[in-house]
């Protein structure tokens, strides 16, 4: 576990946003590079970053601090809310605040929405992926305790206290990365606008219950292996296989900026 990646007098740059910040970037400029296959210009995916990393970290900030309040915050200064530099952003809380962003942008900019988010929903897996390592650097996020091989030591001071664990962050970053190849292939092959998205939201919700049995850093759980997360990810299959049922089956937008070709 290393958190600052670079300390130069009283400024610290923590591994924790950088990774977090590549992984916004990463997400962005490969959106960008294949929205011109669904119709849209590459300028508008690049002037929506700025909405989707604000919602994105706002969400994911309220959820964590509201999740961890208790543990992480009750007895710590007020404004150590803010400092999310530190580490603590859920990412189906920043999930949540990314889409309330996407709804505003898109319904400002007059862009059709399902394929905006066909154009990101590979780029979601592949930032998760990125910031899933800055969880790793960062102590947060860990796994259960075990004696596996390639079981994870965090320093004594840590809270697992040098114990083997999961290295659930490494698990979830690995399928991110193959979740994203998968929904890259498939974005060339859609069949509808909104199928990509669909998809997402149910392949994704198969991995993230997986990683959660391995998931150490709750207080408690459900029937003893339940995370809120779970619950969550339950809610998202659902809508991933509503949309599916309810999309209709017209042919992928192939707009320019806007304007549907026939």
């Amino acid at each position: 576990m290393h958190k600052i990646a670079l300390q130069l007098g009283g400024f610290t740059l923590h591994w924790y946003g950088v990774l977090v910040a590549a992984g916004f970037l990463a997400g962005i400029w490969t959106a960008s590079r294949r929205a011109p296959r669904a119709g849209i210009h590459a300028e508008k995916i690049v002037d929506a970053g700025p909405w989707l990393i604000i919602g994105g970290i706002v969400g994911g900030r309220v959820l964590y601090v509201v999740s961890y309040w208790e543990r992480s915050f009750a007895s710590e200064p007020w404004w150590e809310i803010f400092m999310v530099q530190h580490g603590g952003l859920v990412f189906y809380g920043g999930f949540i605040g990314a889409m309330l962003a996407a709804i505003f942008y898109t319904r400002r900019k007059k862009i059709p929405f399902w394929p905006f988010v066909d154009v990101f929903a590979p780029s979601l897996a592949l930032g998760h992926a990125l910031g899933r390592l800055g969880c790793l650097m960062n102590g947060c996020c860990f796994g259960r305790a075990c004696n596996l091989p390639w079981a994870l030591h965090y320093p004594g001071e840590h809270e697992t206290h040098g114990t083997g664990v999961h290295p659930t962050q490494i698990y979830e970053a690995a399928l991110n990365l193959a979740l994203y190849a998968a929904l890259a292939w498939l974005f060339r092959r859609r069949k509808f606008d909104g199928q990509i998205f669909a998809t997402y939201l149910i392949a994704y919700a198969f991995v993230r219950s997986f990683v959660e049995m391995f998931r150490g850093d709750y207080a408690s759980y459900t029937l003893g292996f339940i995370t809120p997360a779970h619950w969550v990810s339950a809610g998202l299959l659902a809508a991933g296989i509503a949309l599916f049922v309810k999309l209709p089956r017209t042919k992928p937008w192939a707009g320019d900026g806007g304007v549907r070709t026939k």
